[in-house]
């Protein structure tokens, strides 16, 4: 059976940066909930779009050539193979994502830090 899922609560039950938690899944896809603050490495994902849903606070995401401001309630979705990094410069921001399975959150497994499931 289908459960709800209280957003508010997640992001309550954690308080690390940059640690996706895992909380939901369709299809072959996860939604993933973050805090971040500070700015994260450059980095992309050459099979796959990446979306950031703000929730709270104001994410910078630079490309090479320009840089995207997001408010709460704005959302952006990086093409695949396309070299990005967010950056929460004014506080922490809280976010929403929505990657395939098991998607590493630094383009490279080596360097990723593991989505879990909360």
């Amino acid at each position: 059976m289908p459960e709800k899922v209280n957003i508010a609560a997640k992001l309550e039950s954690f308080s690390d940066h940059w640690a996706p938690r895992i909380v939901a899944r369709y299809n072959d896809n996860e939604v993933r909930l973050v805090r971040v603050e500070g700015e994260f490495i450059w980095h992309k994902h050459d099979e796959t779009d990446e979306l950031f849903l703000v929730l709270e606070g104001e994410l910078d995401m630079e490309f090479r050539d320009k840089i995207v401001a997001l408010a709460p309630g704005e959302l952006i979705v990086v093409p695949r193979g396309t070299e990005h990094r967010p950056c929460a410069r004014k506080g922490e921001v809280k976010l929403l994502l929505m990657d395939p399975r098991d998607m590493p959150n630094t383009g490279d497994p080596e360097t990723a830090t593991v989505a879990v499931e909360i």
